[in-house]
């Protein structure tokens, strides 16, 4: 089973150069994963009532090909990595235009954050749950 959220390019995604702007990649992620967390139960008010958030340390994108106004874009959601006990974890999109060409590949590093304590934390097993029918890349791993 893949997760794969379709997009359209709006008129202020692009730069002077006519094509998408390098900081829009990174929002197309952010609205994949969070799309497949509320599609699968993980929604705002859960992670209040738990006081857990998703917080980001690194983002990596690599541009492959021009994404430009009109393209048709679709962005997969893919678990490359997490810790033992899900505080961690490392997730890739890849980012297709028309007709399945890649043209990005987004690669997040981020964990678990109690919203209240401020420290990293283990979500709930409802979290671990979801996160665990995310499907895998082929070099996955628990670190």
């Amino acid at each position: 089973m893949n997760y794969i959220k379709q997009v359209e390019i709006r008129w202020s995604d692009l730069d002077p150069n006519f094509h998408l702007r390098h900081s829009v990649y990174y929002d197309f992620g952010a609205y994949c994963r969070i799309n497949f967390l509320f599609d699968n139960g993980i929604t705002e008010d859960i992670m209040r009532e738990h006081s857990i958030g998703p917080v980001l340390f690194r983002e990596e994108c690599c541009f492959m090909k021009e994404i430009i106004l009109g393209d048709k874009i679709s962005i997969s959601l893919k678990l490359k990595s997490v810790s033992a006990d899900f505080r961690k974890f490392s997730m890739q999109h890849e980012i297709f235009r028309n007709d399945n060409e890649l043209a990005a590949l987004l690669i997040v590093d981020g964990a678990w954050m109690d919203t209240v304590k401020r420290k990293i934390a283990a979500p709930p097993q409802m979290v671990i749950d979801t996160l665990n029918t995310i499907p895998k890349t082929e070099d996955y791993k628990t670190v």
